[in-house]
């Protein structure tokens, strides 16, 4: 079965998943998964739960935050670059208008009562 390598970024708690259990800063391994793969493939090649990322972008696209995870059925690509953002990583709020986003989660925030903006997060409740 023919395999893609993804550039994968992991920052702060989340570097662990990167192969150094001691690692709480980054890592930056390069994972092969099978040709076809969506977002929630790498997720269970690096063995992390979907839950424990925050903010998360694809080739330089927001994909995810806190409470809004519509990237797991994305399908990545060879060469495909995916940052993954502890979810204590703070995204000052001024930079957040007119980033770029994957499609489904453009969606997800069309959908979203607030239109996915929130300030503050906390155990999975808006504070």
């Amino acid at each position: 079965m023919a395999t893609i390598r993804i550039d994968v970024w992991l920052y702060g708690a989340l570097a662990h998943y990167g192969g150094n259990p001691d690692e709480r800063v980054f890592a930056n391994p390069q994972v092969s998964i099978p040709e076809g793969s969506a977002l929630r493939d790498l997720l269970k090649a690096l063995k992390m739960d979907t839950q424990e990322r925050g903010i998360t972008f694809i080739n330089g696209d927001l994909s995810a935050m806190p409470g809004i995870q519509p990237d797991l059925d994305h399908p990545l690509k060879d060469g495909d670059r995916v940052a993954f953002f502890h979810l204590q990583s703070m995204w000052p709020f001024q930079y957040r208008h007119g980033v770029g986003m994957i499609a489904e989660l453009q969606q997800a925030m069309l959908e979203s009562e607030d239109s996915g903006l929130h300030h503050t997060y906390q155990s999975g409740k808006e504070s």
